[in-house]
């Protein structure tokens, strides 16, 4: 057994370059030309390839992140401070629904708006009736 041990061959490892066996010049200075022709930074903003802020990249998802908070509350503090509808009727900006009396016929205006939404409050049910049905 040691025998058959022995007689193991060794394997050759193929060392030659997976390369072409002669390079051109053109092939071998391809990463310097692409280098050379690359766009500026100014341009890669502008196209919206990479971001336009100067802070690492670890920082940038906070930062959109902060942007986004602080759109959000300049938001909801103008909402805050928006008129109410009632203020906008008396200063004859919005008129006054017909359909909404003094004792607030909301539910019909409701049931309106649902309708042009395409849908409705209240269920619809469909009934065969005896003309339609073919025998």
């Amino acid at each position: 057994m040691s025998s058959s041990a022995q007689e193991i061959t060794e394997v050759s490892v193929d060392d030659t370059s997976i390369a072409s066996a002669r390079p051109d010049a053109s092939r071998k200075n391809s990463l310097e030309n692409h280098l050379l022709h690359r766009p500026h930074r100014t341009e890669l903003v502008d196209r919206n390839i990479l971001p336009a802020s100067l802070a690492a990249p670890g920082l940038i998802a906070n930062q959109k992140e902060l942007e986004r908070n602080m759109l959000e509350d300049r938001l909801n503090d103008k909402l805050s401070h928006r008129p109410s509808p009632e203020d906008l009727v008396k200063g004859g900006v919005l008129h006054e629904d017909p359909r909404v009396t003094e004792g607030g016929n909301v539910e019909a205006v409701e049931e309106e708006h649902a309708k042009r939404e395409g849908g409705s409050s209240s269920t619809i049910t469909f009934k065969k009736s005896s003309e339609s049905l073919v025998l």
